[in-house]
């Protein structure tokens, strides 16, 4: 049911981007470019959370976009859009990267080492052999950013992060999950074929909702303030967190299941979920 709620309870929105705020064809509706002008004469805080490096993001993104922060990579790193001043930023350290790495290829994963932030667009790639659609499209679309992994993943040093990508198996990412314990593993559907499921892997502590945290603590927001707005798995932690979520009509039935549905992306889904909880 819609939340009849006055517009000053909540002070900051925040919005995944892919199958979120853009569209399918990667552009954002009038309406949705008019409703972030209308947060910002309401005095309300625009935040995109994404899985896109800042790279990536820069490349989808207006620079003069209304919006006052950027969370990317999942939460490894935040920018001041305005300023374009990285905030904040988290890496593997390298012992972690080399135990990753090993535990990848003990197991048959294919996998790619993201380079520290900000050159995390950037990557080292190992890969098995099988087929792996979805991989291989990737390298091929950041062809120019990737390279084989030729050295020991040992000495490779510090990185963002490590993405696998595996088939639609829900069994071989929950392994990855529980034999990974000790760093945060995040469910994400693959952006490229739509199917195929994409496991990142952090340091403990990354995600889109502890992003979200550290910003509102810098700027004084309270969590029950904020409203968080997704579509896929690697958006749970967001809204778990904020004090109002809502999922597009775009996301998985388990998802719609669990919380107040808006929208999907095709039809402005990003203004309707707003509007069930702020009147602009």
């Amino acid at each position: 049911m819609k939340s009849s709620i006055d517009e000053q309870t909540i002070h900051m929105v925040v919005t995944d981007l892919d199958g979120t705020l853009l569209q399918p064809d990667h552009t954002i509706s009038l309406k949705d470019y008019q409703t972030l002008l209308q947060l910002r004469k309401a005095g309300i805080c625009r935040v995109i959370a994404t899985g896109r490096s800042l790279f990536s993001a820069q490349i989808a993104l207006a620079d003069d976009l209304p919006l006052d922060y950027l969370i990317f990579s999942s939460g490894a790193g935040i920018v001041d859009w305005k300023t374009k001043q990285i905030l904040f930023s988290r890496c593997l350290e390298a012992k972690a990267v080399g135990e990753i790495a090993k535990f990848l290829i003990a197991h048959n994963f294919d996998f790619m080492i993201q380079d520290p932030i900000p050159e995390n667009h950037t990557y080292a790639y190992f890969q098995t052999g099988r087929e792996n659609p979805d991989f291989e499209l990737r390298n091929e679309i950041y062809h120019e950013f990737a390279r084989p992994l030729d050295i020991d993943p040992r000495d490779f040093g510090r990185a963002c992060q490590i993405i696998t990508i595996i088939p639609q198996d829900v069994a071989a990412y929950e392994q990855i999950r529980r034999q990974l314990n000790h760093v945060k593993v995040i469910r994400a559907t693959s952006p490229l074929d739509g199917n195929s499921i994409w496991v990142e892997i952090f340091p403990r502590g990354v995600s889109k909702g502890h992003a979200t945290e550290w910003l509102c603590e810098r700027i004084s927001i309270n969590p029950a303030s904020v409203l968080g707005i997704g579509n896929d798995y690697n958006d749970i932690d967001l809204l778990e967190w904020v004090g109002h979520a809502v999922v597009l009509a775009n996301a998985p039935a388990d998802l719609k299941e669990t919380y107040e549905v808006a929208a999907s992306n095709s039809n402005s889904g990003f203004s309707n979920a707003v509007r069930l909880k702020i009147t602009l």
